[in-house]
């Protein structure tokens, strides 16, 4: 299909299909920029005692006179103890380095695994797919970064010189130590000044890999629903389902509504249907709620059935968010619950069980276990 017709943001799923297969943003000029940057910072810090301490372990050397007949245990020493003191100086600056290159990895892609990228793969060196990609959008953007690097090295390298004018003319009248220090400084600052150029328009490379990989993302709408409907299913199955459902929440409320001691509503919106049974419940149960057509449902049964219906409004929407069908009321809305079971009760010429008459009957449940 068309990219035009690719109007839908990708879904999760898509996402992490493509992030299983390696199909993510990611700028390797970023991580080249940054790593030229953090190199050269390095050097610019510890510079000096590098500087040094190669100067004085080349001294060293060079000033060892070695036996007129070195054996292999001597050579074997003298090479160990050049190379522990060459890692002593040189470990500090590869271990930033690493952590920097580990750093701007994971900030890009984070944590992946991805065994089937080593693989043979023959579509890599098909010419007809590899000449495709030759006029892609991709390597279009990648010349004109491209490009764009000459041109920031040269501008960045010539602007730097250009306000080093006097004191490159000046340096015939200087030592040859203060020349070879002021040449390393200078290279070192306009370096840095073009890694930081240089990372600024990898940034910019990233923000396009970024939008690419989103526009590459892009689902047409009959993929968005084929998507959902092997994720979720079959709409019409699921639908059936659901009408199953509803017929078995009918069928229930159908038995369990005329068994209810009262419906409260209000007066239409919501209908709850409770049971008490004093002596044999610690609280009222909801046996049935429901909003809108099911709450006419509940009231149309609790009519047909003689259940009185009582309008409580405040209590009925208090009921219907707090309680659910199968579990006793809330513990705050005892009282509220207990004043319609008492209203319900006088209509029907009933009283509500005293303290003594509950006490009775937990005395003989007790005996008859």
């Amino acid at each position: 299909m068309a990219d035009q017709d690719k109007t839908e943001e990708a879904t999760q799923h898509r996402r992490d299909q493509a992030r299983e297969k390696g199909q993510i943003p990611k700028s390797q000029d970023l991580v080249s920029a940054v790593m030229l940057a953090v190199a050269l910072g390095s050097l610019m810090y510890l510079g000096r005692d590098l500087v040094d301490y190669l100067g004085q372990f080349t001294r060293d050397e060079l000033g060892t006179v070695p036996p007129l007949n070195p054996s292999q245990m001597w050579a074997t020493n003298h090479s160990a103890t050049a190379i522990y003191r060459l890692s002593l100086i040189m470990l500090p600056l590869l271990g930033v380095l690493f952590v920097a290159a580990v750093a701007i990895n994971m900030m890009q892609s984070g944590v992946m695994f991805l065994p089937e990228k080593i693989g043979f793969d023959l579509s890599r060196v098909n010419p007809a797919s590899g000449f495709s990609r030759l006029f892609s959008l991709t390597n279009l953007m990648k010349l004109i970064f491209g490009i764009g690097k000459v041109l920031i090295v040269s501008v960045v390298a010539g602007v730097t010189i250009w306000f080093e004018m006097d004191k490159i003319l000046g340096l015939s009248a200087m030592s040859t130590i203060e020349v070879a220090k002021y040449l390393l400084e200078t290279s070192l600052w306009t370096s840095m000044k073009i890694a930081i150029a240089l990372v600024i328009l990898a940034i910019l490379d990233y923000g396009y890999q970024v939008w690419k990989a989103e526009q590459d993302l892009m689902m047409t709408k009959e993929e968005v629903r084929e998507e959902i409907k092997n994720m979720q299913g079959d709409p019409q199955v699921i639908a059936r389902r659901r009408q199953v459902a509803r017929q078995l929440a009918m069928s229930r409320m159908a038995n369990d509504v005329p068994n209810a001691d009262v419906v409260v509503t209000n007066p239409t919106e919501l209908a709850i249907a409770l049971k008490y049974d004093p002596f044999e419940m610690s609280a009222p149960v909801v046996v049935a709620k429901g909003a809108g057509s099911v709450a006419q449902r509940i009231r149309r049964l609790a009519l047909e059935n003689n259940i009185p219906v009582v309008e409580r409004k405040e209590l009925a929407r208090s009921l219907y968010q707090e309680a659910e069908i199968g579990q006793p009321v809330p513990a705050e809305r005892y009282a509220a619950v207990a004043e319609v079971l008492r209203y319900v009760y006088e209509l029907q010429g009933k009283q509500l069980p005293t303290m003594a008459d509950l006490e009775q009957a937990d005395k003989e449940r007790g005996r008859a276990a």
